[in-house]
């Protein structure tokens, strides 16, 4: 039996660690039992949908406050994923304890390295659920209907940054395209898989990647959203640059409308 399930409107009780609802803002829940991990997701809205924000990583809040931020002035939703303040799922079956990342639940490839990288894997149940966890979280957000991914992430400083994407480094395989703003900090930046997106943000003047259509299957939404060719941005900046998150969202969002204004014709129906 798979102990997995999709509650809509109930909370098991994990708190919202992230900005106080402003006044007018609507509040959903989804909670995904993932044996004794319970998964919330719970989607902020507020005026016209305009635009939907994911936040996959429950210890990333900069980029969910500068979302409020974005979406009390101008309209919008984001569905932040609350499981207890840490960044990995961490879940026991069978008496056996199992981690992974959630941003590697997208692809079977990707699920299974997810667990290698924690220790246990050897558990068809556990992959299936992790499998199913995935389309969940993918149904509640609905890029089908939105026609786009729109993520936020933040990072730590040095640790991760545009420069981790170049010639040599760690994550080149992964990117087709860099474009470095200099006076930026190395940690803020913009990835995208679409190649016109990739254009008009370097017209903007910001670091950003083009993902590489043969990036390792990792499992992660970015991988995922090329493989069904969904147009994918993923803001991320490091963890405090609130300012600068809320400046590159709202850069990313007036490229992704001027490159396909049918979406935002959409996002307003």
């Amino acid at each position: 039996m798979i102990l997995l399930l999709l509650l809509c409107g109930f909370s098991f009780g994990i708190k919202a660690q992230h900005p106080p609802v402003f006044e007018g803002m609507l509040t959903d829940t989804s909670t995904i039992a993932l044996n004794d991990l319970n998964i919330n997701l719970v989607k902020y809205s507020y005026g016209k949908p305009k635009i939907s924000f994911l936040a996959i990583h429950d210890d990333e809040d900069t980029g969910v406050k500068a979302a409020f931020e974005y979406i009390q002035f101008n309209g919008g939703n984001i569905i932040d994923c609350q499981y207890g303040g840490v960044r990995n799922f961490k879940f026991a079956k069978d008496g056996f304890n199992f981690q992974t990342d959630p941003n590697s639940i997208y692809t079977q490839e990707g699920i299974i390295m997810g667990l290698e990288k924690y220790g246990n894997v050897d558990n068809d149940e556990v992959l299936m659920q992790l499998e199913r966890t995935g389309k969940l979280i993918l149904d509640f957000y609905n890029p089908k209907k939105l026609g786009y991914i729109f993520t936020l992430h933040n990072n730590g400083d040095g640790a991760f940054g545009i420069s981790s994407y170049l010639e040599g480094y760690e994550l080149e395989s992964a990117a087709d395209s860099v474009y470095i703003n200099f006076e930026m900090d190395n940690d803020d930046l913009i990835l995208v898989t679409d190649l016109k997106l990739f254009n008009r943000l370097k017209q903007e003047k910001v670091n950003v990647i083009l993902q590489s259509p043969e990036a390792p299957d990792d499992g992660s939404l970015s991988v995922y959203a090329m493989s069904k060719n969904i147009p994918y941005i993923n803001v991320e900046v490091q963890h405090g640059h609130q300012e600068e998150n809320l400046r590159l969202i709202e850069i990313a969002i007036k490229v992704l409308y001027e490159t396909y204004p049918a979406l935002k014709a959409k996002a307003l129906e």
